[in-house]
């Protein structure tokens, strides 16, 4: 079965940074639904269109093609008496940003009485290149379809 719109494919995947740096190890495949779903990356997606089970590349995709150029504007401080607690450096907190849309922001820094916190994907600005194999392709099933993402093994459990 090629990979088209609505099929579930399992891959794995290796990912490394412009320097070579090992993001992601491959050890653990995973599971995604084909067509648009923003389950995988857009760029992942496009290599993998119309191939099949055993297929094997490598892409390198720019940062506007993996996740995105990083956005100073959201980089932001709050003071620390607005922080709630037993969240720490590493850590994420919900919140909105300049414009009032919902982001996640991650917590960079705490330093005397200012969080620093940076709403860009950890890897926004970045090159990646990722070494993927196809497992596995399926048909989605209906509810998969419904539900715009796979279920099962190595996908998403209700």
């Amino acid at each position: 079965m090629n990979i088209t719109k609505d099929t579930v494919v399992t891959l794995s995947f290796r990912a490394s940074d412009a320097q070579g740096k090992l993001l992601e190890d491959g050890k653990t495949p995973r599971s995604y639904l084909h067509g648009g779903y923003g389950n995988t990356l857009p760029g992942i997606e496009k290599a993998l269109e119309g191939q099949s089970a055993g297929y094997e590349t490598s892409v390198t995709l720019a940062p506007e093609d993996a996740f995105g150029e990083r956005d100073e504007s959201l980089v932001t401080t709050i003071p620390k008496t607005q922080f709630p607690p037993g969240v720490k450096v590493g850590g994420q907190l919900r919140g909105t940003d300049d414009q009032g849309r919902e982001a996640v922001f991650n917590v960079v820094k705490i330093k005397g009485p200012v969080v620093h916190l940076d709403g860009n994907h950890p890897l926004a600005g970045q090159s990646l290149t990722f070494q993927l194999k196809v497992l596995d392709v399926r048909a989605a099933s209906p509810e998969e379809v419904a539900h715009g993402h796979a279920h099962g093994a190595h996908g998403h459990h209700h």
